[in-house]
């Protein structure tokens, strides 16, 4: 590793928000973030130190560099992997209502086409802890894996219903976690990051078009490009969550949210009951980000 390590890293959940946080801090003027999520202490780690510290070299001089990769809060390995190359680094982790997360999940792969049909072959496993969807959720399992490793106060934890109520408050309470000047842009607050409810190219045309994405993309922002697209571009139609399905992961996630509790001293009984999950353009109306 080089001495532009990294001083902080979000480090999940996925659909937990993380792209939009990532966001926020990129705007800050004495952070530095990578565009791309490394995955480094995840599926990326037999690539070695040296390529996971290349990654910062863009980095303006001065900068407190970071990285934001969600699957790390997961991953059985990383906290062990991340422990031994940057203990001192501090640790960002958002948390959403894990049922709300696991259908977010399904459908963000739904619209990518790796999955089809019915979310409950794909939420009801008959080995759920294999299931990235379930898996994905069981916090209280992940973050006390981080916890061997790490101290507490290392670790800065963002509930998702905080995040929608007082994005500003949030904001501030990350960068006193990283140690800079809280600095909020406020024009990006509100801003959608991966945005489930966008109008999206149908399906057999977005595959037929992925080859070309490197000349396709900077086109976006040319008017008469994106009118095009635009005029061939619908909302994605998902598949619904019934409410069967959504007890059944409430129960599967009791054990885990009741641990979570104690690590955090939360009250955490609306994720145990939880509001319904609507269909995803409704839900997603009300949710002012995405990762």
């Amino acid at each position: 590793m080089t001495d532009r390590q990294p001083a902080f890293i979000v480090i999940g959940a996925v659909k937990g928000a993380t792209t939009w946080i990532a966001h926020q801090l990129r705007s800050h003027p004495q952070l530095w973030l990578p565009k791309a999520e490394p995955h480094y202490f995840s599926s990326e780690y037999e690539r070695g130190p040296q390529w996971y510290a290349s990654l910062f070299d863009p980095a303006p001089a001065g900068r407190i560099v970071g990285e934001k990769s969600a699957d790390y809060l997961a991953h059985p390995q990383a906290a062990a992997r991340m422990a031994d190359a940057l203990p001192d680094a501090r640790l960002i982790v958002q948390l959403r209502d894990p049922v709300q997360r696991a259908y977010s999940d399904y459908c963000m792969l739904f619209r990518r086409g790796w999955v089809k049909g019915d979310p409950r072959q794909y939420l009801e496993h008959a080995n759920p802890e294999r299931s990235r969807f379930l898996s994905g959720g069981l916090y209280g399992a992940h973050l006390g894996r981080f916890l061997l490793h790490y101290p507490r106060e290392q670790i800065h934890v963002i509930l998702y219903d905080d995040l929608l109520q007082s994005p500003e408050q949030e904001i501030a309470r990350v960068c006193a976690h990283i140690g800079v000047p809280v600095h909020i842009a406020a024009e990006e607050v509100a801003s959608r990051q991966n945005d489930s409810a966008s109008p999206m190219l149908p399906l057999p045309l977005r595959r037929f078009l992925q080859p070309m994405r490197p000349i396709l993309d900077p086109l976006r922002s040319i008017p008469l490009f994106a009118k095009l697209r635009a005029s061939m571009a619908a909302p994605v139609s998902y598949p619904p969550l019934t409410p069967e399905l959504q007890q059944m992961l409430r129960e599967f996630y009791r054990e885990d949210i009741l641990v979570l509790q104690d690590l955090l001293q939360r009250d955490l009984s609306h994720w145990l009951s939880g509001p319904p999950v609507r269909k995803p353009p409704a839900a997603v109306q009300a949710e002012p980000c995405r990762t």
